[in-house]
């Protein structure tokens, strides 16, 4: 499990809202304490920009952020294990029946992938994959090699790659192919840089990762080793001009922003408490997050989730028990 501990020191901060702002302070009135996250792979690129950048203006808070996958976030936040869980697919009814409260904060989406000298590469990416065929290899496993669906003459082998720990990715791709996490087929492997890894190292291989797993933080091109494999959205064999947007982070992120890449696999990303927070330095963060902290999504990656989630997060934030 990656952990980023992040301190600094806490300067007034000043925000507008409706809750009690007397928080816990220390010399000179300075605010001090921990704010403590855990949770998707897919929102921990994100929250730990996040905390830097709030650490920065607002010190003596110690930040300790850990990415385990959505499961074990919300088992975390549910638990009171941490204050806030990083949550990348939808909140399920048990859970909010357990006090599930949350925040959409960020979009991102899952993207299919291969390795990037697959010999059916080139027939792949001239057509691509539609979502029934998605669901022949990993629901049904009625497709196991490269040659049926792509019309490659090589050896009929396939090497599918899911997820082993209880994730958003996993779940949000399932959803697209009408099922759930359990219904993945697959050699399961840990977190997106596992399955990102995997794809990598197997010329046969196939998985799916988020965005920012499988596109590079620098080049914004896709991770050396890999290839996106497009959607053939339209279902007629063959990847349209207005279909191929999966060069470079920037063209995707565009795709997705537009509502031409479908939902799923795109989705909102999540903070999610036990109940409304009520500590004073974690409202603050939540509200900074939901103003500031959005002008930082397009450089570490993301999509805004738009303005009306993020005034339906700012009421919720302020809503008198």
């Amino acid at each position: 499990m990656k952990k980023i501990m992040i301190i600094f020191i806490f300067l007034p901060l000043l925000l507008s809202g409706c809750w009690n702002k007397k928080n816990e302070t220390g010399e000179n009135g300075q605010k001090k304490g921990t704010i403590t996250l855990s949770g998707a792979w897919a929102l921990y690129p994100m929250a730990v920009k996040w905390a830097e950048e709030f650490m920065i203006i607002h010190p003596g808070i110690r930040i300790d952020i850990s990415a385990g996958g959505a499961g074990k976030g919300m088992a975390d936040v549910l638990s009171d294990a941490v204050d806030i869980g990083n949550i990348s697919r939808e909140i399920f009814p048990p859970e909010i029946e357990k006090g599930a409260w949350w925040v959409s904060v960020v979009k991102d989406a899952v993207v299919p992938t291969t390795n990037e000298v697959n010999p059916c590469l080139k027939n792949l990416l001239a057509q691509g994959f539609t979502m029934t065929e998605f669901r022949k290899i990993w629901i049904s496993g009625e497709i196991t090699g490269w040659d049926a669906p792509t019309g490659c003459n090589t050896l009929n082998k396939m090497n599918i790659y899911t997820r082993s720990d209880a994730c958003g990715a996993a779940q949000t791709w399932a959803a697209y192919l009408g099922g759930n996490q359990e219904d993945l087929l697959g050699i399961g492997v840990y977190g997106d840089p596992g399955v990102a890894e995997a794809v990598k190292k197997d010329l046969y291989g196939i998985g799916y990762n988020n965005i920012n797993y499988a596109y590079d933080s620098k080049s914004k091109m896709p991770v050396k080793g890999i290839k996106i494999i497009p959607l053939d959205l339209n279902n007629n064999d063959k990847i349209d001009p207005d279909e191929d947007f999966y060069n470079t982070r920037g063209e995707i992120i565009q795709a997705i922003s537009s509502g031409v890449y479908p939902s799923p696999p795109a989705r909102n990303l999540y903070f999610v408490c036990h109940r409304r927070p009520v500590k004073p330095i974690i409202r603050d963060f939540i509200y900074w997050v939901l103003t500031r902290g959005q002008e930082y999504i397009n450089e570490a990656g993301y999509i805004p989730v738009g303005k009306n989630e993020i005034e339906k997060g700012l009421r919720k934030l302020n809503e008198q028990d």
